[in-house]
């Protein structure tokens, strides 16, 4: 796309905020790569309004999907017609893509893109203890993808202590080999720590769990993308931990929700 003409195709990315969003611009490149004629807008959207949102995307006959990221990622299951196997596992999704009836399927692919993008740097999972902070949607999505890698034992520290046990029930159940156990804020005695929360996006959000904890045998990851060095990530490295930014996350699932959103190469003549 050279520029945005009446046979473009929409896609949008749906957020509260939305400008520390990354996406567009990567939905964007690999559209240009592909010589697919569509662009990918951010599009502010609160909490309240977006069962309306979604009711009117699905009437616009041009618009193709869109990415759903914080705080909408688990309430979009429910305005989706569809949702993948892996979708209601979780109970979230962070891609739609809308049929040219207007339903709109749901899938989400946070897990699968965090494990690529921690593999791909060089930190190996199976047989490791993980400690994660949060049990949302991102957070719920990681911990399944963490425990097909066949990491060893995982700890869930959430705000809600009932949250974080019914996501280690739904662990047992899809491994029951697996060592799962709902923590404190204290992060001691794991090899991989992850802040699946969304604190760290705002400049006055407390840190997810006690940092003072952290120690140089440790890789504390984030999925939070901006800012890229998160005060999460400014205190592991102060403690010689080994850190791991958010980015990859992204980059390693751009490819899989611009395919099923339908940012697909033109067919062969």
């Amino acid at each position: 796309m050279t520029q945005i003409s009446g046979s473009t195709r929409i896609f949008g990315i749906i957020a509260d905020p939305v400008a520390q969003v990354k996406t567009p611009q990567g939905i964007n490149r690999i559209a240009r790569e592909r010589g697919v004629d569509s662009v990918m807008v951010p599009l502010h959207v609160a909490s309240e309004g977006l069962a309306a949102a979604f009711a009117g995307l699905r009437t616009i006959k041009n618009f193709g999907g869109m990415i759903v990221t914080v705080p909408h990622k688990e309430a979009a299951v429910n305005l989706c017609d569809d949702v993948s196997a892996r979708g209601r596992l979780v109970g979230a999704i962070n891609a739609v893509r809308r049929e040219p009836d207007g339903r709109l399927l749901g899938d989400i692919f946070d897990g699968i893109g965090f494990v690529t993008g921690l593999e791909r740097n060089g930190v190996s999972l199976r047989g490791s203890r993980v400690y994660l902070a949060g049990a949302g949607g991102a957070a719920k999505a990681i911990a399944f993808a963490l425990a097909e890698a066949n990491v060893a034992a995982i700890t869930i520290f959430n705000r809600s202590a009932e949250k974080a046990e019914a996501l280690a029930r739904r662990l047992r159940e899809q491994r029951p080999d697996l060592i799962t156990r709902v923590g404190s804020p204290d992060p001691a005695g794991h090899d991989l720590i992850v802040n699946g929360t969304s604190l760290g996006l705002k400049a006055d959000d407390p840190l997810p769990f006690d940092t003072t904890r952290l120690t140089a045998e440790m890789t504390v990851a984030e999925i939070i993308m901006e800012p890229e060095v998160t005060p999460l990530l400014a205190a592991a490295r102060q403690r010689g931990s080994r850190i791991h930014f958010g980015k990859p996350m992204l980059e390693s699932q751009l490819d899989l929700m611009a395919s099923f959103m339908g940012v697909t190469a033109p067919a062969a003549a």
